[in-house]
């Protein structure tokens, strides 16, 4: 039995091309600054985010750690979206290793608006903590990989500023948002004071992230990396996965976007899931099912070959990826009408 894979776009694994740029890189020990390979794919996503520096690390959370760390501070709280991946999927690092207090925000479709973030600043008594940072996220993972709108990006990088706030996005999908808006990435990173991409996930690489921001705090990044147990040594052979991706892999996000949502018409059309189609803007759907009922259904989509994941007692997460082409999407949308 054919499997398809469609429970996370981590699940993407280096084409023989990419194997090919791997074997042949030129490396050095990282830690002393001196591969090249690695120094190529900074300076290339310094250029990409149109930010002075930027870090290789191996994984977006780190990166995100690495941000919060420098830019929340001890003692400090950061204003994040209720259902961000920093509060839910990486293991409390914020708090334990940053030590700085997540603050939940609400919004709909993943987006922080000013009259939600208002009453949680804190900034005046000294027995309170107090916000130092914004955290957004793009594309937001549970929002249903929305991708911030420019508008939106403009409403609170200006609500940042009016507070003396700074902001880090976690972009792990940020390439997604990229082909979704239209907007360069630069443009994007440009209402933000730091930011991260993964090299994995859609992109295809098989590890690492990079944290962009200015010299200064790139060069406190590095110091923060090594601390943290990040320094690599001859990380030249990840870092031309990397390149190889940014290179070659951007541009057809837009294949993983069109199946995801031709996916998303053939749930909807089903008679046990029901798909919110304006939500669906990019490689991520929900397919909603009555209460109880997405673990059993879940499992029995593995058994015919589609594997996804029960996320919510009444949901279930279908993810696209370069693993799954425009033809086993058709077999997919197949295998579902007749399930």
């Amino acid at each position: 039995m054919k499997t398809y894979e469609l429970r996370s776009d981590t699940f993407t694994k280096p084409t023989d091309a990419m194997r090919k740029a791997i074997s042949a890189a030129e490396v050095g020990d990282d830690v002393y600054a001196e591969d090249k390979t690695v120094n190529r794919l900074q300076d290339m996503s310094s250029e990409l985010m149109g930010k002075e520096a930027s870090l290789f690390v191996p994984s977006g959370t780190m990166a995100n750690l690495i941000a919060l760390y420098i830019s929340g501070g001890r003692g400090n709280e950061v204003l994040m979206h209720e259902q961000a991946h920093t509060i839910h999927h990486e293991v409390g690092g914020a708090a334990a290793i940053a030590g700085c207090m997540p603050i939940s925000v609400p919004g709909e479709k993943g987006i922080l608006r000013r009259d939600a973030m208002e009453p949680m600043l804190k900034k005046d008594d000294y027995d309170i903590a107090h916000t130092s940072l914004i955290e957004i996220e793009n594309t937001h993972n549970f929002a249903g990989g929305i991708y911030w709108k420019e508008d939106d990006l403009r409403e609170v990088r200006s609500f940042a500023d009016e507070n003396n706030l700074k902001i880090h996005m976690d972009g792990a999908r940020l390439f997604n948002a990229v082909i979704a808006s239209g907007m360069s990435a630069s443009q994007i990173s440009s209402y933000t004071d730091s930011v991260t991409f993964c090299l994995s996930k859609g992109l295809g690489a098989p590890v690492g992230s990079i944290l962009s921001g200015t010299r200064e705090f790139i060069e406190r990044a590095r110091v923060i990396r090594k601390m943290i147990g990040g320094g690599m040594r001859q990380a030249g052979i990840l870092a031309a996965a990397g390149i190889f991706a940014l290179e070659n892999n951007v541009r057809r996000l837009n294949d993983d976007h069109n199946n995801c949502l031709k996916l998303a018409k053939t749930l909807n059309s089903l008679p046990w899931a029901t798909v919110d189609l304006e939500k669906v803007e990019t490689n991520i759907v929900f397919a909603y099912t009555a209460p109880g009922q997405a673990s059993s259904i879940n499992e029995k989509l593995a058994s015919i070959g589609i594997r996804s994941i029960a996320s919510a007692s009444n949901e279930i997460r279908f993810v696209t990826s370069l693993m799954i082409s425009s033809e086993e999407i058709d077999d997919v949308c197949t295998l579902l009408k007749d399930f």
